[in-house]
C-alpha cells in the first residue's frame, strides 16, 4: 500500500474522508482538522481513479515522507534521504512549498533548501543533475510545513487544482468551488430520489455537481490534464448512470440563467431554472426535499440591511416549502443563526474556511 494525502476546504475533512472510503478509493488514516488535509493508504494504481471519482477534494499528493522538522537543516536532512528515481533524466521539477505557523524562515527559504536536497539526491542515485523549472514542471513536490509537521510528496493533481473542473463554460463573477459545492450535496443527503433546489443558483455549480454526483460522472470527462498523466498514458473508464433528476434553481439576473442553461447545454444536466428572488422561492414552488444554497455575502452586497432584508426573507420562504434539510454555507453567521432561529428548531453549524473567508456551513432541518 501507498500513502497519500488529500487537501480540502479546512472544517470539511470529514465529508471528503467519508467520500474517499465510500467510493473504496483508500482507507483513511488521519484527518487533520481544521488544517484540510486527509491522509489515507492506497494502491498506486489507484491514482488516475482517485482524481477521477473523488468531487470534494481538491489536490492528492503521493506522500513521500511525514516527519518532525523544527529547522531548515531538518528539512534539507529530511528531502535529502528520499529517493526521487520515479522522475525521470529528462524531465523537469519544481518545489511548491506551504507554511503555516511560526518559524524564523519563509516559504521561499524552505524551497531554496528542499530544491538543493533534491538535486543532491538525485545526483548521488543517478549521477544526473536533474532539470528544474518552476513555470511548467514535469513534476510538482509538495513540501508542506504545518506548525512542526512536514510533509514531502509528488503532487499527482497539478498546479490547477481538482476543483478546477472544466465544464464551467460560463463564468459567474462570484463561481463557487466546486469541490465545496459537492461537499455541500454529500452533507444534505440528498440523493437522485429527492428533489433539490438552490435558490440563489448563480451559474448552477451545486445543483450540476449535485446532477454529476447522481450520474456517476467522473471529473475526467471533461478534465483531462493531470500530473499524474507523467506516469500513467491512460485515463479510467467510468460508467455513468441514467437517473431522472428534479433540480431546480432560482436566480435574479437573466445574465446567469442563460450562462447555466450553456453549462447545462454542456454537461447534458437540466435542471428547471426560475428568474426571481430566493425570498419569494414559495411562489414558485410548492415544496421541495432538499434546499443547498450559497446565498450572498456582506462582502458581496455592500450592505449589512440588505443582507438582513435577504436572509430574513429567504429563510422565511424555505420554511414554508422545505419537507427535510438544508444546507447553507455563509460568512454571514450572526445574521444568519438569528433569522433560521425564527423558523427552524435545529440548527447545527460547521466552521469552514474558505480560501481567506472564515465561513460556517448550516445543516438546518424544521
Amino acid at each position: 500500500m501507498a500513502a497519500f494525502y488529500a487537501t480540502c476546504a479546512p472544517g470539511l475533512e470529514f465529508v471528503a474522508a467519508e467520500e474517499i472510503e465510500k467510493k473504496g478509493i483508500g482507507r483513511v488514516v488521519e484527518k487533520r482538522e481544521r488544517r484540510g488535509r486527509i491522509f489515507f493508504e492506497s494502491d498506486f494504481d489507484m491514482i488516475p481513479s482517485m482524481h477521477c471519482s473523488l468531487r470534494t477534494v481538491e489536490r492528492i499528493v503521493y506522500l513521500l515522507a511525514r516527519r518532525k522538522a523544527k529547522k531548515l537543516d531538518d528539512i534539507y536532512r529530511i528531502v535529502r534521504e528520499l529517493d526521487f528515481s520515479m522522475i525521470k533524466p529528462d524531465w523537469s521539477f519544481a518545489i511548491r512549498p506551504t507554511r503555516t505557523g511560526e518559524h524564523d524562515f519563509t516559504s521561499i527559504d524552505i524551497a531554496r533548501v528542499s530544491g538543493q536536497a533534491v538535486i543532491d539526491s538525485y545526483m548521488a542515485e543517478r549521477g544526473v543533475r536533474p532539470k528544474v523549472n518552476l513555470e511548467e514542471p514535469d513534476v510538482i513536490i509538495r513540501c508542506d510545513l504545518i506548525d512542526d509537521d512536514l510533509t514531502v510528496g509528488i503532487d499527482m493533481t497539478g498546479d490547477d487544482g481538482l476543483h478546477k473542473r472544466r465544464y464551467r463554460i460560463y463564468q459567474h463573477p462570484a463561481p463557487l468551488n466546486p469541490a465545496i459545492a459537492a461537499s455541500l450535496v454529500y452533507l444534505s443527503g440528498w440523493s437522485s430520489d429527492f428533489s433539490l433546489l438552490d435558490p440563489f443558483c448563480g451559474s448552477g455549480t451545486i445543483l450540476f455537481e449535485a446532477g454529476m454526483i447522481a450520474k456517476n460522472t467522473p471529473i475526467c470527462k471533461y478534465r483531462k490534464d493531470f500530473a499524474f498523466r507523467k506516469f500513467f498514458d491512460y485515463l479510467p473508464e467510468i460508467s455513468e448512470r441514467e437517473v431522472p433528476l428534479r433540480l431546480y434553481g432560482v436566480e435574479k439576473f437573466r445574465k446567469h440563467i442563460e450562462g447555466a442553461k450553456k453549462i447545462a447545454d454542456y454537461v447534458g444536466i437540466h435542471p428547471m431554472f426560475i428568474q426571481g428572488a430566493a425570498e419569494r422561492m414559495n411562489e414558485y414552488i410548492s415544496e421541495v426535499d432538499y434546499i443547498v444554497t450559497n446565498p450572498p455575502y456582506g462582502m458581496r452586497v455592500g450592505k449589512k440591511g440588505i443582507i438582513e432584508r435577504i436572509y430574513s426573507g429567504f429563510l422565511g420562504s424555505a420554511s414554508l416549502v422545505l419537507r427535510k434539510r438544508m444546507v447553507v454555507i455563509t460568512s454571514e453567521m450572526r445574521i444568519f443563526e438569528k433569522y433560521a432561529a425564527e423558523h427552524f428548531s435545529t440548527v447545527k453549524r460547521y466552521d469552514v474556511r474558505y480560501g481567506d473567508l472564515m465561513t460556517g456551513v448550516y445543516v438546518v432541518e424544521l
